[in-house]
């Protein structure tokens, strides 16, 4: 087996059973605030499915995401519609895209390469989010990644 396939199924193994480990881990996640980035990836399995890296160029952002409550209230009192915090709140958009947009907010200069799941508790879930900057010369320069990020045609 390779290293990779190794470290997917720990990560199998350690959230069917709810580990004190990762438990651990949540609680800190807790105390972080909603997008914070990180050095590296938690799970370099689906980092490295998913196009991550280790070179420049390449971020890896952890994001928390609140569960629940999908029918908001409109607030009874008077304010713009833009600001009454009911929009985008839908349940046909999963968690992880919520996540993904929110993140691809916060750095407009970089493009989401995806995102995979890390661990969720009763009130938040938690997903990394991989990000690459297009311009960067160390990614430009790698044919695998302009062909992943649609920078040069295919034949």
């Amino acid at each position: 087996m390779s290293m990779y396939k190794h470290i997917a199924e720990t990560w199998k193994r350690l959230l069917k059973e709810n580990s004190k480990e990762i438990r651990d881990k949540a609680i800190k996640f807790r105390r972080e605030p909603t997008i914070v980035r990180i050095d590296k990836p938690s799970r370099l399995d689906r980092a490295r499915m998913l196009g991550y890296k280790a070179k420049q160029g390449f971020v890896v952002v952890r994001a928390k995401v609140g569960r629940g409550g999908m029918r908001k209230d409109r607030p009874r009192s008077g304010r713009r519609p833009k600001h009454l915090g009911v929009v985008k709140i839908k349940q046909s958009i999963s968690m992880k895209n919520v996540a993904e947009r929110r993140v691809s907010k916060k750095y407009p200069n970089l493009s989401v390469l995806g995102s995979y799941y890390l661990y969720k508790d009763a009130k938040n879930y938690w997903y990394e989010v991989l990000l690459v900057d297009k311009n960067h010369p160390v990614v430009y320069k790698d044919r695998e990644m302009r062909h992943r990020l649609g920078l040069i045609a295919q034949h």
